[in-house]
């Protein structure tokens, strides 16, 4: 297995998104040597000026690096960049280690973790939580699938953008970990908009009301940093509903799979397909607030 040393490490990255871009960031402002690829290369352009070099295809980044970390938006697209044509398994090099941070299906982990150990590769899923504040801030919470003893070896690059980094088992459950994460977000949107809502038409003075609630039971990451956002009017950043939509229906079909009910989620799931039918869907998970003004023919924002 390589060893995690900075200036010495070669660090590939793949996905440059609202997340993906400050976390490969903070890597690079750690030493780390390091090329990127995104399918649309203006999005890492920030990135290349600051010294990563560009990488055509997956594959040419991972024959140039010793640690390689996905962070796309759907399991088709980590099918894709792992296993497509110019792929990374088409190019990582034996004692590598792959790092995947996307939110995706705990059993294509188990899959890229299985067809990696065949080629002498190591390989991890690391699903992550915290939003794009998380990530600016180098604040996110890591779940950490796979070897112990790989996760252990990478853990000053977990170190360079998360505060919370936990080793949870086998390759895979990363991402249980994560769907248990999403699940408990889903009821907490939806309590935390209906809050506002409720709030707005009682007539209360709503940063008054905010600053009790937060303080107390209630306290929540959704209250301290989205619902200054509803309150602003600013539901073009963050998460996006599409990918919230996505996790949440991975969770539903793996409980599904272990013959469990969860009514609450598919609620959720059901209203923020709602927000993706009115051309939400690339908006902040905040936006759940616009189908629920509806819902109240309420114009809170």
């Amino acid at each position: 297995m390589i060893k995690i040393e900075s200036k010495k490490t070669a660090a590939g990255w793949i996905g440059t998104g609202t997340m993906g871009l400050h976390m490969c960031r903070h890597i690079m402002e750690k030493g780390f040597k390091t090329a990127v690829y995104t399918r649309t290369k203006s999005k890492a352009q920030e990135l290349i000026d600051k010294g990563a070099l560009w990488a055509e295809t997956p594959k040419e980044l991972a024959l140039i690096s010793d640690v390689i970390f996905t962070m796309v938006g759907f399991p088709e697209d980590v099918r894709q960049v792992y296993m497509g044509t110019n792929g990374i398994f088409e190019g990582a090099k034996k004692g590598s280690i792959l790092i995947d941070m996307t939110t995706t299906l705990p059993s294509l982990a188990l899959e890229i973790y299985e067809k990696a150990q065949k080629k002498g590769i190591h390989a991890v899923d690391a699903p992550v939580s915290g939003g794009d504040v998380g990530a600016r801030n180098a604040a996110l919470s890591i779940m950490a699938g796979g070897d112990k003893e790989v996760i252990q070896n990478i853990m000053p690059l977990f170190e360079t953008m998360g505060k919370k980094i936990v080793y949870q088992g086998g390759p895979g459950t990363g991402q249980h970990t994560k769907m248990c994460n999403q699940i408990m977000i889903a009821g907490t949107m939806i309590g935390m908009c209906e809050s506002l809502l409720y709030g707005y038409r009682a007539g209360l003075d709503m940063e008054v009301m905010l600053s009790s609630i937060s303080g107390g039971a209630a306290a929540c990451w959704a209250l301290d940093n989205l619902a200054p956002r509803i309150l602003n009017h600013e539901f073009d950043t963050g998460f996006f509903v599409e990918h919230f939509v996505k996790d949440m229906g991975i969770a539903l079909q793996e409980a599904d799979k272990m013959n469990i009910s969860l009514p609450g989620l598919a609620l959720v799931n059901q209203l923020y397909k709602s927000v993706v039918a009115n051309k939400g869907k690339r908006l902040g998970t905040q936006a759940l607030m616009l189908t629920l003004e509806k819902m109240s023919n309420l114009e809170f924002s």
